[in-house]
Formats: structure tokens, C-alpha cells, sequence
């Protein structure tokens, strides 16, 4: 690709990005006047506007961070709920394991 088409690409991503729309395939085409096939066919510029498209994830609104913390919180439960089954089990192993060591020790 030439340098004309990568910085229009560039400067398409940075518009949306301003803007405050969602950085995609369809809209960094529509805006830039390159086809969307143009943009995902070639490597330099599918690795750039996913690079804007991950910058654009990090620019989150306070309604964006409380849904990131609510899941970000409903995941550590889940994990924290699995953990204690898992020692749950892990305990009663070791009780099953103990219990049947038990009475061959006492036998030798």
C-alpha cells in the first residue's frame, strides 16, 4: 500500500476516534474512501485500524466502568465459588483417604 493510503486511513481512525464513534471496518471505509475489502485484504492496514479499534476500548466512560467493574466483580465470584467446591472436595479426599488408612495402621 502506498503511504497516501495508509494515512488516510490513519487520519480516518483518528476521526471516528474524535468524533467518538466506534472505530470498524465499515465506518474507517466510508470514511476514508477506501473499500472495506481494501482494508481488511491488506496487512499494514488491517494491523492499524486494529490497533485504533484496541486504543478505542481503552476510552470508556464512567457507565462503561461500572459495567466493566459489575463483570470484572460477577467473574470473582464465579472463580471464588469454584474455588470453595474445589476444597470442598479437596476435604473430603483427604477425610475418604484418612478413613481408609486408619484401620490399617491400627492393624500393624
Amino acid at each position: 500500500m502506498t503511504a497516501t493510503v495508509t494515512e488516510r486511513v490513519r487520519t480516518a481512525c483518528e476521526q471516528l476516534l474524535a468524533a467518538g464513534r466506534d472505530v470498524t471496518f465499515t465506518a474507517v471505509a466510508q470514511t476514508s474512501g477506501i473499500s472495506r475489502a481494501t482494508c481488511y485484504r491488506d496487512r499494514e492496514l488491517r494491523a492499524l485500524i486494529d490497533t485504533y479499534r484496541a486504543r478505542h476500548g481503552d476510552l470508556l466512560t464512567l457507565t462503561g466502568l461500572a459495567d466493566r467493574v459489575d463483570q470484572l466483580t460477577a467473574s470473582l465470584e464465579a472463580v471464588a465459588t469454584k474455588v470453595r467446591r474445589q476444597e470442598e472436595e479437596l476435604r473430603t479426599l483427604k477425610r475418604s483417604t484418612t478413613t481408609r488408612r486408619a484401620p490399617t495402621q491400627q492393624g500393624d
